[in-house]
C-alpha cells in the first residue's frame, strides 16, 4: 500500500513532464504513488494551437490522451476533474468530485489570456489560450467568411472580412501568419476575391517580436508586410465592441474579430491557493521551484514566478519542462534522501513560425535562421518532443498530420509529401510486382520456366568457401542468377551485375551465419519461401508497407550476394512507390491494418476513457 502520495495538478507541458520524470525516477519504489489531475482527459500542444484556428490541421492533431502519455506508467493514476481549493493544513487537494491527500504537491495548472482590464475584450474578443478557443476561432473565421461572401452591403462585407490580431509575441505572430496562408484558400471556397481580406496587426509596443533580436523580427516584418499584412505599432487597444475595435491612436477598426494574443497571466483557478503571488498572479517560488511559506508544494510552468538574474521565468515550453524536471528531481531527493538541485534554465533559443512555409529562429544565442531551415528546425523541435516525453504513438501522429495529411500545400514542402491523393491506380503496379516475385519465387522452387529447382541437394547460392570448383556449381548459379524479368539485351548483351563478387566484410558475414552445406541449404529453401509468401501479400494486398520494405531488403541482400542486375533495379523503386496505402486503396490491408491497430492500441494503452476517475 503507498505510504507516499505525489499529487501533480495540471496535464500541460510542465505537469506531463514533471509526472513522466517522477513516475521513471521512482518507478522501482512500491512506496510511492502518483496522481494527476486536468480537467481534461488529454495534453493539448498549445504550440501548435495556431494551426488548429488557422484551419491548417485538424483540431484533434493536437489533442494527446493523457491515458496513452501515460500507458506504462503503473505508478501514476490520472483524473479528469476540477481542483476547487487546497487545504494545507491537511495536505488535500479538494476536486469538484474528490478529495485527494498529498505528500508532495505540485501545481501546474499554467496560464491564460491577459486581457488587462480593456473594456469589451472578454464580451467581444477571441482569446488563443486553450483547445477550446483554437476550435471557437476557427469556426468563427469560416462562418464569418461565408457569411461575407452573401453581404451585398460593401461596408459590412469590409468590416466581416477584416481579421484583427491584438499582440504581436509568439501568439500574435503565429496566428497571423496562419491567416496568411488560409487567406486563399476561403477566397477560393467561398467565392470571393482574396484582396478583400483584410489582415491586421496591432501592437502597443515600437516594434513586433520585442523579445527576439532585432534582426530576426525585421525578417518577419518585412514578409508579413509583402503579403499585404498591416502592422501597427504604438496603438494599444482601448475598447472592443462587438463590431470593432478602438486604439489609444483615435483610430476605430470595423471588425467582427478580434484575436487577442495580448498577454499571458497566471490562471485564474489559483486565487484562493494560500500563496504569495506576484506579476500576473503568478506564484512564488525559490530557486527549488517550492512554493513561498508553503511545506511540499511546487510550483512550475507559466504558473511559477521566480527570477533568474534579475528575469522572471519566461512563459515558454521551454521554461515550463525545465521547472517541471527542478521539482520533480528535488522531490525525488527529498524522498530518497538526495541532495537538493537548484533551477538552472537552459533555453536553447526561439523559434516563430509565420506560416506553414516561412518563420524565424534564433538559436544558442548566435545562429539565425529563416525560412525554410527555420520551419524544420521548429519540426525538428517538436519531434523531439516527443523522444523526451517517450512518445512514438504521438510522434509518429504528428508526422502523418504535418507532412501526409496536410491540405492546400500548407506544409513546409508546399504538400509535395502529402498523400491525399488516389492511390488506387497503384494496384495494378502492386499485383504485377507481387507476380514477378511469385513465378522468381516458383521458379526456384519447382524449377518451372526451365531453371533448376532449388530444393534440390545442391548449393546454389554464390558463397565461394561453399563451392566445389569442380562440382559445376558455378555453372548452376550463373544460369539461376540470369533475370527472366528486366530491359531488353540489344544483340545478344550478358546483362551487367550491380557487383560481380559479394563484399569481403558481407561474406565475413555470412560465413558465420552460414558456416555450412547444410545450413546454405536450409537457408535457400527459406528464402524461397519468404519470397512466394511476400508475393502472395503483394498480389492481396495485405502488409503491403512492410513487404515493399521487405523487397527492398531481398534485393540489397541479393546485390551484396553479387546475384543482381543493373536492368533489375526497378524493383527497388516499384518497393517504394507501393509504400504509399495501395493496399488500404484494395486490398485486404483496408480490412487488417485498422482491425489491428484498434487491437494492439487496446492491448497497449487500454480502453480509451473520455475521464480518467
Amino acid at each position: 500500500m503507498p505510504q507516499i502520495n505525489i499529487v501533480v495538478v495540471g496535464g500541460g507541458f510542465a505537469g506531463v513532464s514533471a509526472a513522466k520524470l517522477l513516475s521513471k525516477k521512482l518507478k522501482k519504489n512500491d512506496q510511492v504513488a502518483i496522481t494527476l489531475i486536468d480537467r481534461h482527459p488529454y495534453h493539448t500542444y498549445m504550440t501548435e494551437l495556431h494551426e488548429v484556428a488557422g484551419g491548417r490541421v485538424e483540431p484533434d492533431a493536437i489533442q494527446y490522451d493523457l491515458q496513452r502519455l501515460f500507458s506504462r506508467r503503473k505508478n501514476v493514476q490520472l483524473i479528469t476533474d476540477n481542483v476547487t481549493k487546497l487545504n494545507h493544513e491537511d495536505k488535500t487537494v479538494i476536486t469538484e468530485n474528490g478529495q485527494y491527500k498529498y505528500d508532495y504537491l505540485v501545481l501546474g495548472m499554467g496560464g491564460e489570456a491577459n486581457d488587462f482590464g480593456t473594456p469589451g475584450v472578454k464580451e467581444n474578443g477571441f482569446t488563443l489560450w486553450s483547445w477550446e478557443d483554437a476550435v471557437r476561432i476557427r469556426r468563427h473565421i469560416e462562418d464569418t467568411v461565408a457569411l461575407a461572401a452573401r453581404e451585398r452591403d460593401l461596408e459590412k462585407r469590409a468590416a466581416m472580412l477584416r481579421f484583427v490580431v491584438c499582440g504581436s509575441g509568439l501568439t500574435g505572430i503565429e496566428m497571423i501568419g496562419e491567416l496568411v496562408d488560409w487567406k486563399p484558400v476561403l477566397a477560393e471556397k467561398y467565392h470571393i476575391d482574396a484582396s478583400e481580406i483584410e489582415l491586421i496587426v496591432v501592437e502597443a509596443l515600437p516594434e513586433i517580436l520585442s523579445t527576439i533580436p532585432k534582426v530576426s523580427s525585421s525578417k518577419v516584418e518585412k514578409y508579413l508586410r509583402k503579403k499585404k499584412v498591416r502592422i501597427l505599432t504604438e496603438a494599444p487597444v482601448v475598447n472592443v465592441t462587438a463590431h470593432s475595435v478602438e486604439l489609444k491612436t483615435n483610430e476605430v477598426l470595423a471588425t467582427h474579430t478580434l484575436i487577442w494574443a495580448a498577454g499571458v497571466k497566471a490562471n485564474s483557478d489559483i486565487e484562493d491557493f494560500g500563496t504569495e503571488k506576484a506579476r500576473a498572479g503568478r506564484l512564488v517560488a525559490n530557486e527549488y521551484m517550492e512554493a513561498k511559506d508553503l511545506e511540499d508544494v511546487y510550483v512550475i510552468g507559466d504558473l511559477v514566478y521566480y527570477e533568474e538574474n534579475g528575469k522572471p521565468t519566461p512563459q515558454i515550453v521551454q521554461a515550463a519542462e525545465q521547472t517541471g524536471h527542478t521539482a520533480a528531481t528535488n522531490i525525488v531527493a527529498k524522498i530518497e534522501g538526495g541532495e537538493k538541485h537548484p533551477h538552472e534554465s537552459n533555453y536553447q533559443g526561439t523559434l516563430v513560425s509565420v506560416g506553414s512555409t516561412y518563420g524565424v529562429a534564433y538559436l544558442f544565442d548566435k545562429i539565425h535562421l529563416s525560412g525554410f531551415l527555420a520551419i524544420l528546425m521548429k519540426h525538428i523541435v517538436n519531434l523531439k518532443y516527443f523522444l523526451d516525453i517517450r512518445s512514438g504513438y504521438y510522434m509518429t501522429q504528428y508526422i502523418f498530420h504535418e507532412f501526409f495529411h496536410i491540405k492546400n500545400k500548407r506544409n513546409i514542402f508546399r504538400g509535395h509529401l502529402s498523400r491525399y491523393g488516389n492511390v488506387l491506380w497503384s494496384v495494378p503496379l502492386r499485383v504485377f510486382y507481387g507476380s514477378m516475385w511469385l513465378v522468381e519465387g516458383l521458379k526456384k522452387a519447382f524449377g518451372i520456366l526451365g531453371a533448376e529447382s532449388w530444393f534440390g541437394d545442391q548449393v546454389l547460392l554464390p558463397f565461394s568457401w561453399l563451392q566445389d570448383p569442380t562440382s559445376g556449381a558455378s555453372e548452376a548459379v550463373e544460369e539461376v542468377a540470369k533475370p527472366i524479368f528486366g530491359l531488353s539485351y540489344a544483340y545478344g548483351e550478358q546483362p551487367m551485375m550491380i557487383l560481380e563478387h559479394a563484399p569481403s566484410w558481407f561474406e565475413s558475414i555470412m560465413k558465420i551465419m552460414i558456416p555450412n552445406t547444410e545450413m546454405a541449404l536450409f537457408f535457400q529453401k527459406f528464402m524461397t519461401c519468404v519470397e512466394i509468401a511476400i508475393a502472395l501479400a503483394l498480389i492481396f494486398g495485405l502488409f503491403t508497407w512492410l513487404t515493399s520494405a521487405a523487397t527492398i531488403g531481398l534485393v540489397l541482400s541479393f546485390t551484396l550476394s553479387g546475384m543482381f542486375y543493373w536492368v533489375n533495379i526497378w524493383f527497388i523503386f516499384v518497393a517504394i512507390a507501393l509504400m504509399n496505402g495501395s493496399g488500404r486503396a484494395f486490398g485486404l490491408d483496408y480490412y487488417v491494418i485498422p482491425w489491428i491497430q484498434k487491437k494492439a492500441g487496446t492491448i497497449w494503452y487500454g480502453k480509451s476513457a473520455s475521464i480518467h476517475t
